[in-house]
């Protein structure tokens, strides 16, 4: 394990004065009015002041993708762990039942509540680029982007992450052995989960690619055909990869045997691993972004996330607004605003920051943002070729999320992910996993887009053993009243989803209505807002057409956003799941009383 930089020690307390018999005498004098102000005290008051809110929830709650994945955890907290523990239940079991959203091959980004430290922490799982890789490894002959292979097969996986962030929370924040903790997704693996509505649209989406590995064809294609829903699915090889791990550690995915056997699958296949790739590989402690809005506090993502950044930009710019008091259309104009800006220095200025020196603490402060915000006009789009940045696909739902809330008041936000639904279409035989894609998160070319139409510059350009860039955002939200736990996939548009579920929330909007809600999303390029359909009212729509607006209104829908709520004063718990795609993910709390939303 890698630490980014050393925790802050305590201050230490002031020497103790002495007191001037004078003072004293005064002190004495204060005590006796106080005592006779007691006495006059109306007798309603003698019964004290209200109860203060509780430090910890006293119960817990899960809100996951998936059903299975949720279940795997609330059975991991019964055990009696806590919600580290059950994170890497979630996180096992996803892996199995979502494999186009995540998994052993791939990597994310891990959002840590300590609740008996009062600690805060990142876990950077990020996925790095082989040390073979290069600038230009996806260029062609002509210096074009050839897209095709930063996407599917073997050159387009990146060294994966997962394995290693499943060991680190055991190790370092769980309360139980692995072997406990992974136990419900081995058991899943070999006694079968049905096959759902999620898994078959986004297999159809990638049936080519998948048709084209053998690896990945005998696990998701039997007889050649994408599986019909409910169809009963088993994968041994999953159970025996997660077997080593619960007894070998990291250590018996990223070296040994296993290790040899993946290198030797991706070199057959085209790619560049090597054996050094996997043993170097290690997570990275990093101190999460803090920020203020509205009375709240936000923890969330650092880089090589460009979310916690993008987030701080936006905030700080409607911070010089009462935005909340507007008119749909006006608050619609000044969010969109404030997300073209954010996206514009997302491709500018982020990359990883083990390689490249962000201007992290420009692009958060208020100042910045207060000259971003002299530049917006207050009934006038700014169209984006106007903004100085870089010259120049819609997104899927792949990537997952998983929100915890322990009764201690432990807290996890956990984004994982393959990239593109089923990664590379690449499974090593006798892994029983999917190699993700993430090489085309890197920045192939100054302003050629990504697949999610993100553009980059050379601060997030291919490097040997670099993360890539990524919009992952997982989120805790802090005030006086309320604490929430919040993320969600969805690519290049995770970030607005996560702005608008923190603005739904302080709101005063309950968990389930904040994952339920319609959105909007802006990313500077292409210059249009896109909104689902109900996000903005027609009247808005036409107003924000009026300001100079491109405003693309869809039936498509976007994100999987998972939540986790809970009131500090009354102690209800809450959960909200996205109901985008119904009867597959759930919310549970431990207790009949708090409110569950499935």
């Amino acid at each position: 394990m890698h630490r980014a930089r050393p925790g802050l020690a305590g201050k230490p307390r002031a020497a103790a004065r002495q007191v001037p018999r004078t003072a004293a005498r005064g002190g004495c004098r204060v005590k006796r009015l106080l005592l006779i102000l007691l006495l006059l005290v109306p007798a309603a008051w003698a019964e004290g002041p209200a109860r203060p809110a509780a430090a910890a929830p006293g119960r817990s709650a899960i809100a996951s993708a998936n059903a299975h994945a949720t279940d795997a955890g609330m059975e991991v907290l019964a055990r009696g762990g806590n919600a580290f523990d059950a994170a890497i239940a979630v996180s096992a079991t996803l892996g199995l039942v979502e494999p186009e959203s995540s998994g052993l091959g791939g990597g994310g980004f891990l959002l840590l509540h300590v609740a008996k430290d009062g600690r805060d922490v990142f876990v950077d799982a990020r996925e790095r680029a082989p040390l073979a890789a290069t600038r230009d490894m996806f260029l062609d002959g002509n210096g074009e982007a050839d897209r095709r292979r930063s996407v599917d097969g073997a050159l387009a996986a990146a060294i994966p992450g997962l394995p290693a962030a499943l060991e680190h929370l055991a190790r370092h924040y769980g309360r139980l052995p692995l072997s406990q903790s992974l136990a419900p997704a081995i058991r899943l693996a070999r006694e079968g989960w049905r096959f759902g509505p999620k898994n078959a649209a986004m297999l159809a989406w990638r049936k080519e690619a998948l048709a084209g590995d053998p690896g990945a064809a005998a696990l998701f294609l039997p007889d050649g055909r994408v599986p019909e829903v409910g169809t009963l699915m088993r994968n041994e090889d999953y159970a025996r990869t997660l077997e080593l791990i619960a007894r070998e550690g990291a250590a018996g995915f990223y070296r040994g045997p296993f290790a040899r056997r993946l290198v030797a699958g991706v070199r057959k296949a085209g790619g560049i691993w090597s054996e050094r790739d996997l043993a170097e590989y290690r997570v990275v402690e990093r101190e999460p972004l803090r920020l203020h809005h509205r009375g709240y506090e936000i923890v969330t993502a650092p880089p090589p996330s460009s979310g916690g950044v993008a987030l701080a930009t936006i905030l700080n710019i409607l911070s010089g607004y009462d935005y909340a008091a507007l008119p749909p259309a006006e608050r619609a104009h000044l969010l969109t605003e404030a997300m073209r800006r954010a996206y514009r220095d997302r491709a500018l200025y982020l990359g990883d920051p083990d390689f490249v020196q962000a201007p992290v603490a420009m692009l958060t402060s208020p100042d910045y943002a207060a000259g971003l915000r002299a530049g917006i006009h207050p009934r006038r789009a700014t169209p984006s070729a106007l903004l100085p940045g870089v010259d120049a696909a819609p997104a899927r739902p792949d990537t997952s999320h998983f929100s915890i809330m322990d009764a201690e008041g432990n807290l996890v936000a956990v984004t994982q992910t393959v990239n593109l639904p089923f990664g590379n279409a690449l499974v090593v035989p006798g892994t029983g996993f999917l190699l993700n894609n993430e090489m085309d998160d890197f920045s192939v070319k100054p302003g050629v887009p990504n697949a999610f139409g993100l553009v980059g510059d050379d601060a997030n350009a291919i490097a040997p053993g670099k993360r890539p860039l990524s919009s992952m955002t997982p989120t805790f939200l802090r005030g006086d009243d309320r604490v929430a736990v919040l993320g969600s996939p969805g690519g290049s548009r995770i970030i607005t989803t996560v702005l608008l579920a923190a603005l739904g929330l302080m709101d005063g909007q309950d968990a389930q209505a904040v994952a339920a809600a319609p959105r909007f999303h802006h990313q500077y390029l292409p210059d249009r807002i896109q909104a689902e359909s109900g996000a903005l009212p027609a009247e808005a729509v036409a107003a924000l057409e009026a300001m100079g607006h491109t405003v693309e209104v869809t039936d498509r829908s976007w994100g999987n956003l998972q939540v986790v709520a809970w009131d500090r004063g009354s102690g209800e718990l809450q959960t909200g799941t996205d109901p985008r795609w119904q009867g597959v993910g759930k919310g549970a709390a431990t207790a009949e009383e708090a409110s569950i939303y499935r």
